[in-house]
Parts: C-alpha cells; sequence; structure tokens
C-alpha cells in the first residue's frame, strides 16, 4: 500500500513550501533504498527522508535523524559530490504520476550556478532515484541496462527518459466532461477500474471515493450508469480535485485486521466507517506512521542477515529429518546382516551378476519364508555380500552417533528460532552488531577483521505498567543474557514463552510482589515479543530471577529454570498499542 500520483500532488505542495530555498547540509544513506537530506532553512534544519523500497515508496519529511552506516554506499558518495551544499530550488510532479522531482542549484566550474535534478520514481518494484543534469544521467541508484528492460535503460552517460506515458487525463487540467466521455467507453469495466484507467494519478482509494462521493457503488459496471449516474460523476470528480486544496481536509489511514493498511490518502476519505480511519495533523505524520506500520525502512544488513538466518535454519531442519531418516534406518540395520548371510550361504549357486532382485529361501525361517534381495548389478555377487555387511557395520557404528547428532540439530534450530524472532524486532546498528558479533561467535559468520564503527550499546526495550512498574524486554539473545544475569534483581519476575523463541522479559519488582495487572501486562509482553505473537492461548512461563540459570558452555540466551508457573495468554493488539507506542 502506498500513496497514488493524486494524492502526492498536495504533498509535493507542502513540500516545496517547507524546503525550497534550503541548503543540503547533509545526505546519508541509511541503507540501500533510502536517502536523508539534511535542509538548511533560516533558523532551522528539516530531515527529507526518500525511500524507494517496493512496499510504500515515497518522500516527506523526518522528526528524527535515522542510523547510518559508517562507510556510505557508492550512490551516496556521488550525490554528496554532486548536490551537496546545493540549494533546493524547485520540487515538482510529473503531471499526477508518482514521479517527484528535485532541482537543486549547486556551483559549478567558474562560479556558474548549474542545475541537477534527482528524480525520485516512486513506482512499487519499478522506483528508483537518479541524478540527471541537462538531460543526461550522472547516476542512478538502481542501474537498468537492456537485459533488465527492453523500454529503457537507466544507465550513466545515458539521456533521461520519462516512463512510458499512459493514456489518461490529468484530472487537474482536463474538462470532467472529458473524463466522462473516456469512461463511456469503458463500459466492460466495473466503476472504480474505470476511474484508474481513465484519470491520471488515480489508485484504488481515490477512485473509490469518487465513486462514493457520486453515490455509486465502485464495483459497479458502467454499462449499468445512466445519464444521471454519469452526472453525478463529473460532480464528483470535482469534489476530488477540490479536496486536494482543502485546508480542512485532513490526511489519514485506515487500518484493518492485525494492523494492515488498508488505505491511505493526503485528504480525508468519507467512503470508510469514521471509526476505522485515524487522521493526522500533517502529511508528514501519517506517512511516518504508515511507514512504521508497513516496516518499509530496514536498516542496513538487516536483510543479509534474515536472508543468512533463514538459509541455516531451512537447512538445519532439512538436516534433521535426514537424521530422523537415518535413525530409522539404523534400528534396520539387522535387516542388512540378513541378506548378507543369505547371500554367504546360497553365493555358489548364483551366477556372479545377480538379476536386480532375488528371492531366497530365508536361512533364518523356520518356516521356510523367501526373503527378497536387491542386488547392485554393477556389483559380483561377493562385492553385494560386502556392500550389505559394510551398510550394516556402518549403521551399528552411527546410531549411537545419530543420537547426539539430532540432540546437536535440535539446539541449532532453536537457536536460529531465537535470533529469528531477535531480528524482527531490532531496529538499530547496534542491535543488529549485536547479532552479528552472536553469529559469529558461533560460526555462522566468518569473523572480519575490519574496524568497526563506534556504535552507542544496544538498548532493551523499556515499559512502564499504569501502576509505575518498569518492565524490560531483552531485543536478542546478547540482551536476553545481560537483562536476566546482569540487570534484573533476584527477586525481579523473569518471563518467557513456553517452548517457544523469544525475548526474556524481567518485571521489576524492588522485592514487592508485583500487581496482577503489571504481571499480566508483562506476560502479553513475552507473547507480542515471540514467534508466537498474533497467535492465541500462548503459554508464558514466569518465575522469580533467582530460579534462572544457565548452563555451561549454552548458546547465548539459553536458561534453564524452576519454580514457574504458566500463564495462557491471548494479547489484545489494541489495548498493547498504547504500551508499544512508548518506544515510538
Amino acid at each position: 500500500m502506498s500513496l497514488d500520483g493524486f494524492s502526492m500532488r498536495r504533498l509535493v505542495v507542502e513540500l516545496n513550501k517547507s524546503l525550497t530555498g534550503g541548503r543540503i547540509d547533509k545526505i546519508t544513506q541509511p541503507n540501500r533504498q533510502t536517502l536523508t537530506f539534511s535542509v538548511r532553512q533560516p533558523g532551522e534544519s528539516q530531515l527529507l527522508y526518500i525511500s524507494i523500497q517496493p512496499q510504500n515508496p515515497i518522500l516527506y519529511r523526518l522528526d528524527a535523524p535515522l542510523e547510518s552506516p559508517a562507510e556510505p554506499p557508492t550512490f551516496c558518495m556521488v550525490l554528496r559530490k554532486q548536490i551537496e551544499t546545493g540549494r533546493i530550488a524547485q520540487i515538482r510532479q510529473h503531471g499526477l504520476d508518482r514521479i517527484i522531482s528535485l532541482d537543486i542549484d549547486v556551483i559549478g566550474t567558474g562560479g556558474r550556478i548549474v542545475t541537477k535534478t534527482l528524480i525520485c520514481e516512486l513506482m512499487g518494484k519499478y522506483s528508483n532515484l537518479i541524478l540527471v543534469q541537462d538531460g543526461i544521467i550522472i547516476d542512478a541508484l538502481r542501474k537498468v541496462g537492456a537485459n533488465s528492460s527492453r523500454i529503457r535503460e537507466v544507465l550513466p552517460g545515458e539521456p533521461y527518459e520519462i516512463p512510458p506515458t499512459q493514456d489518461k487525463y490529468d484530472v487537474t487540467l482536463a474538462p470532467p466532461q472529458k473524463i466522462i466521455e473516456k469512461l463511456r467507453g469503458l463500459t466492460d469495466m466495473k466503476l472504480s477500474q474505470a476511474l484508474c484507467a481513465a484519470c491520471l494519478g488515480f489508485g484504488p482509494v481515490t477512485a473509490k471515493e469518487t465513486a462514493f462521493s457520486a453515490g455509486l457503488s465502485p464495483n459497479a459496471p458502467l454499462s449499468s450508469l445512466d445519464e444521471a449516474d454519469y452526472k453525478s460523476l463529473e460532480n464528483a470528480i470535482k469534489e476530488t480535485v477540490d479536496a486536494l486544496s482543502d485546508p480542512d481536509s485532513m490526511p489519514c489511514l485506515v487500518r484493518g485486521e492485525k494492523n494492515k493498511i488498508k488505505a491511505m490518502s493526503t485528504f480525508t476519505l468519507h467512503y470508510l466507517p469514521e471509526e476505522d480511519i485515524d487522521f493526522f495533523p500533517s502529511i508528514d505524520a501519517m506517512l511516518a506512521k504508515a511507514t512504521s506500520i508497513l516496516g518499509s525502512f530496514v536498516p542496513q544488513d538487516k536483510e543479509p542477515l534474515k536472508k543468512l538466518v533463514h538459509t541455516e535454519l531451512t537447512r538445519a531442519k532439512n538436516k534433521l529429518v535426514k537424521l530422523h531418516k537415518d535413525v530409522e534406518e539404523a534400528d534396520n540395520a539387522e535387516e542388512y546382516r540378513i541378506k548378507a548371510d543369505n547371500l554367504m550361504t546360497y553365493q555358489y549357486q548364483l551366477k556372479d551378476r545377480a538379476d536386480s532382485e532375488l528371492s531366497l529361501p530365508d536361512i533364518y525361517s523356520t518356516e521356510g519364508a523367501v526373503i527378497k534381495i536387491e542386488m547392485d548389478q554393477r556389483l559380483t555377487v561377493a562385492e553385494n555380500i560386502q556392500a550389505y555387511y559394510h551398510r550394516y557395520n556402518k549403521l551399528k557404528r552411527a546410531r549411537s552417533l545419530l543420537d547426539e547428532q539430532i540432540v546437536s540439530c535440535g539446539e541449532s534450530i532453536r537457536y536460529l528460532e531465537s535470533v529469528e524472532a531477535s531480528l524482527a524486532v531490532s531496529s538499530t546498528l547496534s542491535e543488529l552488531e549485536d547479532i552479528k558479533a552472536e553469529l559469529t561467535a558461533q560460526g555462522y559468520l566468518k569473523s572480519t577483521k575490519k574496524k568497526k564503527a563506534s556504535l552507542k550499546p544496544s538498548k532493551p526495550f523499556i515499559f512502564t505498567a499504569s501502576d509505575g512498574t518498569e518492565i524490560l524486554v531483552g531485543k536478542n539473545n546478547y540482551q536476553n543474557d545481560r537483562l536476566t544475569f546482569k540487570t534484573a534483581d533476584r527477586d525481579d519476575v523473569w518471563l518467557h514463552t513456553k517452548d517457544i523463541p523469544g525475548s526474556h522479559v524481567i518485571l521489576r519488582t524492588e522485592g514487592a510482589a508485583p500487581s496482577d495487572e503489571a504481571l499480566l501486562l508483562a506476560a502479553d509482553l513475552a507473547a507480542h515479543f515471540s514467534q508466537a505473537a498474533g497467535s492465541s492461548n500462548i503459554p508464558v512461563d514466569y518465575t522469580l530471577c533467582r530460579y534462572v540459570k544457565k548452563p555451561s558452555g549454552a548458546k547465548p540466551g539459553f536458561v534453564i529454570f524452576t519454580n514457574q508457573k504458566t500463564l495462557y495468554r491471548t494479547p489484545d493488539d489494541k489495548a498493547l498499542q498504547s504500551i508499544l507506542s512508548q518506544q515510538q
């Protein structure tokens, strides 16, 4: 879910008012698909956030800076060289397309002012950032060659071409009658589909809002509309266009089940029940909330770590399945000895190269049963006998080792699942560094001698219950160990989901018995920050910290505990939201 081109028009107007004339003091690239510009205006600095994440490609003003890697990527270095210290001359939109350009004036050779343009193509998975001067591409965040696209190339030194235009009307310029004429020719479509096909920049959200204003169903076939409906539709298009410039029209977003964003717009929507809509005082606030919900900002290195852990976890699970098959085969090792003994007995009655399967009287059967023996036709009978004995001896030796390997593999799976859960809640570079150090110590990552930039120590989540009780939640295994064995007091309450990877949760008690309300909130947080988040009746163990021990040689985050009790919790997401917002 992202803003359509129509909604972006109002965003561009606001950005122009606040950023035009501003000096670009600093450019950073927090991750591969995100840039931030520190823009200096008289008396204040503002942060412009630009993202081409496919889930929500957008630009807006940030309240606080984002962490960036110590070594900026190549594209960031190019931008620093080309446009840092330049002034934003204009921010403009290409028609109502999702293409926003920042014209930046910089001082060139000889003191001459040169205009360079950063073009933000915010089109889902095709999003890109392209720096252009005099129509020629200087560089692009995503380079597109002839092998990747038959339509256009995006490479340094090549002329910049606007993405192919669509045969649609710009509703802010074209007379509504023209749009109605086009709609009349789309009778095989439903109303919302036809509006998207006829109106430049219209997405499903704007189309449904327009249909609602006309008093029509967005799913109504155009073939069913009469003249009165088309007249209502003409007026509704005018109302939708007017909403863009209405100062009383508030940005909003709509969330459905599991906090999923169903719609967002820079102007007020009316086609959805008001109780389902969150209104915001500014477009920036709405877009920041949407980015947070969608998780479209991912810190540098998080995705590679998630991919690594997922790969290792898949490999470990596949290995466990194979080990269980080996155990089953080892339990049947006696069958190989029996087949070998039978072949040994009858070998002089058999041809040197036997058939693919032999049926022989079983020498161990008192009832004269027949045993079927598969033969490898590439081998002689004597060699088949040796192969069966070899397999038997190998399985007998392996049986004792297999149990140890199964235990070790199971521990690796539980450990990797705990790291996977940690990655889900990690949002800072220091937290990711903790996880990288942990994976390196466990042998999943190669150690590097590269000098690391000093980062602030990672910190756990800190929540406060309504009675003032403090609740600490670890974000990774290193934090879990520190919380449980260094931060917590002996009489604090320790909580963790039962047999499910998740965070260690510490309920600070200061020696007093915790209230039921605080204990249940801590249990809900333990369930929320676990692999079982979103499920119901999640078992959460709790005990005093004095009863939690770490076995010698155990992996990070692994503990044993006694004297525990268990709560079964189904966290209410809406009720938790006010608590979780303490960290936002």
